[in-house]
């Protein structure tokens, strides 16, 4: 049985980042890891450049039951903060749209720095080690057996093996099912940043499956302004997967498909411009499959002088808030995080160490905090992983 001062279940952004800075503190730790590799999601993120952070990222970027508990661990560990890193590794990168940081080169330049980060002497990480059972001793210690019968005791554990999302990169609910075998509730979880699925008349819209427009999309009380995208599903584009993690089945999603349209354009037009069907004006401010198909619907494909200020103004309306209903998601299969998980009453806020189980603590995605789409989640890893660190220092040299 190999001993260390704390075992980190899973290889990922925070389970790396936590060794890491744990290790630098003089922690002996063991990192298990079920993959072949470190850092699977991490790879393929940001298309293969790794969205790593985002310079705007605060505790108004994250869904959660408590709003207020990322606060803390966002505010010791900041997105400057992983910059700096990323730059003393001399990683290049830049700024795409809405602060959202890109390496320029590869995403493994990410893994190979969080690797880099992980002290020789006192890291070590084990791939291809599924753990089987984790059991705790008498003495409150953490024993962790393998699936080939390897054992790994520590007094403190890490849980940071993330959601179900991406199954077919080796995501499970691993971490969900540990929680409750040590008493803590977890809160439902679901798929988010996750295209939308369209079902009954709204399925003559996958007619259009490859066109995307700027958008302003609403779920609930939160509205994204970014490109929606038609699939041959349904509905997806940054916009979508933003408002999907705050969509719950049974609600629509409204779409306004011209964000920026004067509030009485269509009747400025019917004067300016009356011999000017309807459709042409869509068309000159949207890609002509979606304008045909809106015109379509909107029944309206006529001169404008020909049409009453009345159902202008209606056509404004639809056009300002065009309701979706859609039927479900495309899943964890194709949801880029999941959203609920380990509840935050369960864990400290500033230290992510749970209140019943002394020395267990869970960070990153396996917790009930999601970002925005756009390095949010990174962030989060980043920030969560950091202070867990800090404690399980404070613990052991305490």
């Amino acid at each position: 049985m190999e001993t260390s001062d704390v075992i980190i279940l899973g290889a990922g952004a925070a389970g790396l980042f936590c060794a890491g800075q744990a290790g630098q503190r003089g922690l002996r730790v063991a990192v298990l890891e079920k993959a072949e590799a470190p850092g699977k999601k991490i790879l393929i993120s940001g298309g293969g450049r790794c969205n790593f952070t985002n310079l705007g990222a605060g505790p108004a970027n994250y869904l959660s039951v408590n709003p207020h508990f990322a606060k803390s661990a966002l505010a010791r560990y900041t997105p400057a903060d992983f910059l700096a890193l990323v730059e003393r590794h001399g990683i290049a990168w830049h700024e795409k749209t809405l602060g959202q940081l890109f390496c320029d080169g590869s995403a493994k330049q990410i893994v190979a720095m969080l690797l880099a980060e992980c002290p020789a002497e006192t890291v070590t990480i084990s791939c291809q080690t599924a753990p089987q059972t984790v059991e705790r001793s008498t003495d409150g210690r953490f024993i962790v057996t393998a699936e080939d019968g390897r054992q790994w005791q520590a007094p403190a554990l890490v849980i940071a093996t993330g959601g179900p999302s991406i199954p077919k990169m080796g995501a499970t609910d691993f971490a969900y099912r540990l929680a409750r075998q040590f008493g803590l509730k977890v809160v439902e979880p679901r798929p988010a940043l996750v295209p939308l699925t369209l079902g009954g008349e709204e399925t003559l819209f996958r007619e259009l499956s490859g066109v995307a427009a700027p958008v302003l999309a609403r779920a609930g009380t939160a509205e994204f302004a970014e490109a929606a995208l038609f699939t041959h599903k349904g509905l997806s584009g940054p916009a979508i997967l933003q408002v999907s993690s705050y969509w719950r089945h049974g609600e629509a999603v409204g779409i306004t498909f011209l964000p920026d349209a004067a509030t009485d354009w269509l009747i400025e037009a019917k004067h300016s411009r009356p011999r000017t069907h309807l459709r042409t004006l869509l068309r000159e401010r949207l890609p002509d499959r979606l304008a045909d198909a809106l015109a379509d619907r909107l029944g309206l494909d006529r001169e404008l002088g020909n049409i009453s200020d009345k159902d202008l103004r209606a056509a404004q309306s639809k056009l300002a808030d065009w309701r979706f209903a859609p039927n479900g998601t495309e899943g964890y299969a194709k949801a880029e995080v999941t959203a609920g998980g380990i509840a935050t009453a369960e864990l400290s806020s500033r230290t992510m160490e749970a209140a019943k189980v002394p020395g267990l603590y869970a960070i990153g995605e396996a917790v009930d905090v999601t970002g925005w789409l756009g390095g949010y989640n990174f962030q989060w890893a980043w920030a969560s992983a950091h202070a867990c660190a800090e404690a399980l220092a404070e613990a052991h040299w305490a």
